[in-house]
């Protein structure tokens, strides 16, 4: 679900949850040298998209950071936004784009580092649809999440209209309509659709321009308590991403199958490849893009964009939204 439609109510549950005392910090680090334990809230049902989390998990670079990490999955109502903002996590993953519209509501989130260089949300075609680029799809209608930021920006750059057609998170009408889109994820649908023998294609939302992150966040009041917890989880969470992309994925996989028992070896496989051959996890080198990068320019650009959308009301920096200090020295120098 978008950041603007929900907002509201995120709002009120924070209020209640700060009522009743629900919101705690998080432990600090034993001067006995134990673990400090740290809760990552992803924002999914665990899948390849969060590979390198898990497989930083099963090779020990988060213990071997001084880390007792659990992974806690998403899906509909995880909200990792809402409890990383009242304490009740340490981490969570979300879209720079909701992040950037939780610092415009004031909520006291940070951006820190990249899960995904880019989004891998698609629109999804039957392989003879006529639509052949987005401004194809105009007076088309597409099955998405209602006030989906994406669309209005499709609608302005284009000059075109869509018709959405909320998403319910089912694939039956899509295989019965051959010209029937919706929104999906290229690591899923796609292979999804195959089993089911139908040919799709996909349009890829971030080559419109529409080009968030998917990103790792913190709470800015732990951000400050717990630089060295924020620094030993980037960099083992890097790592991990890193040896999952490049490495055997079998043991961040094998976790993942065991939270998730219909991310499927060949489910896994897939998603996986898709990560790596369409740069979305690693980004594209040639473009200066790595694991885990974020920079000012590209936030700066998405700012705008909501900006220009009527998302974002006010003024708003980046400085606001991310911190860099907390990257690698080797990523610093290129978050500019």
């Amino acid at each position: 679900m978008e950041f603007p439609l929900r907002i509201a109510a995120a709002l009120a549950v924070i209020l209640v949850m700060l009522a009743t005392g629900c919101a705690k910090s998080a432990a600090p680090a034993s001067a006995t040298g134990a673990l400090t334990p740290v809760v990552l809230q992803a924002n999914w049902y665990a899948e390849a998209e969060y590979g390198g989390y898990y497989q930083a998990l099963a090779k020990g670079y988060y213990r071997e950071a001084g880390l007792d990490v659990r992974i806690m999955q998403g899906g509909p109502g995880a909200y990792p936004v809402q409890k990383v903002a009242t304490s009740q996590v340490q981490f969570g993953l979300a879209r720079s784009d909701d992040l950037i519209l939780a610092a415009q509501e004031k909520l006291p989130v940070v951006m820190l580092s990249a899960q995904l260089e880019h989004d891998p949300q698609v629109i999804m075609l039957h392989a003879e649809s006529p639509v052949r680029g987005f401004a194809d799809l105009d007076g088309k209608s597409i099955m998405a999440e209602p006030g989906s930021a994406w669309i209005s920006f499709l609608q302005r750059k284009f000059k075109i209209r869509i018709n959405t057609i909320p998403e319910n998170y089912e694939i039956a009408q899509f295989m019965a309509d051959r010209n029937y889109l919706q929104q999906g994820f290229l690591t899923n649908e796609p292979f999804v659709f195959r089993q089911h023998h139908v040919a799709t294609r996909s349009l890829l939302i971030a080559d419109s321009g529409y080009d968030p992150y998917r990103v790792l966040f913190s709470n800015r009041t732990y951000v400050r308590e717990h630089p060295e917890v924020v620094r030993a989880f980037i960099q083992a969470s890097i790592r991990g991403w890193q040896d999952y992309l490049a490495g055997d994925p079998a043991p961040g996989e094998a976790l993942i199958t065991r939270d998730y028992a219909e991310s499927t070896p060949a489910v896994l496989a897939f998603a996986r490849a898709q990560l790596q051959e369409s740069h979305i996890a690693a980004g594209d080198p040639a473009k200066g893009e790595q694991i885990g990068l974020i920079t000012r320019r590209r936030l700066a650009e998405q700012i705008a964009i909501l900006t220009d959308l009527g998302l974002v009301t006010a003024p708003l920096t980046v400085e606001q939204v991310a911190a860099f200090e907390f990257l690698p020295p080797e990523l610093q120098a290129l978050a500019k």
